[in-house]
């Protein structure tokens, strides 16, 4: 049923490491033709790139900061330019930046955040629409977290909020350009073994996360290629519109509510987790309180 995705022209923003690398691997394996998007991490993008060549695939690397703008929107030309035109666009370049509880935030880091994970989506969008409309039809996919639906973890509060836009941008888009034969979806990550947690993430806050997902497991970014595949294909998702599809283990399910408690002590947040799935009537506690520095 995914056939369809075969010569697709796809961009996956955020894509030399991660999730987005993942997703662009499978997309490659499916026959999609796919441009491969960075901003720094070159040679990640590269091997990324041979990996879907190496198998016969079609991909190409465009470099570019789309926390800007205008650089969001060159790098969506540009990658429409390489492929003859765009079908779907994957927005999952995102950053939490830094872990700074509110007291620490200031307007650099309020614009960073913002600008990578809300600004990139927006106007990356902006710019692919006028390629679909070209096309005819096109489909969008943007990565949202759990963070979206929890608030996040200790210093998060930014990020957090960021990705609740994204979820509530992407319903809008799907409402306002549904006329246009254009998709607008979203996959919320839970904890997904990503650089994003091995730079933000001590091993401790990990096993703690680790106890509270029912699957007793982190995620890995395989684990999320196949929602980003079944929403990008019109034979298997064709009426799925403005939806955000969760992949997190069973962290939270619908009816679920979700509690966090931390306190913030130098460089040190000590916190609790508490889980609550109100329609099984479970409970999924971790009480024990830890030091993450």
């Amino acid at each position: 049923m995914l056939s369809d995705l075969q010569n697709k022209r796809v961009l996956v923003t955020g894509s030399s490491t991660g999730i987005g690398a993942a997703v662009a691997k499978g997309f490659g394996k499916l026959g999609a033709r796919v441009v491969v998007h960075y901003n720094s991490s070159a040679g990640e993008a590269e091997a990324v790139v041979s990996a879907i060549r190496e198998r016969g695939g079609e991909a190409h690397m465009v470099k570019g900061d789309v926390a800007s703008s205008a650089a969001a929107k060159a790098v969506v030309d540009e990658a429409a330019s390489l492929l003859g035109g765009l079908d779907v666009l994957i927005n999952n370049a995102g950053a939490m930046v830094k872990r700074a509880p509110l007291m620490e935030v200031d307007d650099e880091l309020y614009d960073q955040v913002l600008d990578i994970n809300v600004r990139s989506v927006v106007m990356a969008s902006k710019a692919a629409v006028l390629h679909f409309r070209q096309a005819g039809a096109g489909i969008i996919v943007n990565t949202s977290s759990i963070a979206a639906r929890n608030g996040g973890g200790p210093g998060a509060g930014l990020y957090a909020g960021a990705k609740a836009f994204v979820g509530n941008v992407t319903r809008n888009m799907a409402k306002e350009l549904a006329g246009d034969n254009i998709r607008v979806n979203a996959v919320s990550p839970g904890v997904i073994m990503t650089p994003f947690h091995q730079r933000f993430s001590s091993p401790e806050w990990l096993e703690a996360m680790r106890k509270t997902i029912p699957l007793a497991r982190i995620g890995d970014p395989e684990d999320c290629v196949g929602v980003y595949l079944f929403l990008s294909s019109q034979a298997m998702s064709g009426y799925i519109n403005g939806q955000t599809i969760e992949v997190n283990g069973a962290s939270i399910c619908p009816s679920e509510s979700v509690s966090c408690r931390w306190t913030a002590s130098g460089s040190s947040i000590k916190w609790k987790w508490r889980i609550c799935n109100s329609a099984a009537g479970a409970r999924i506690s971790y009480h024990d309180e830890q030091s993450v520095s």
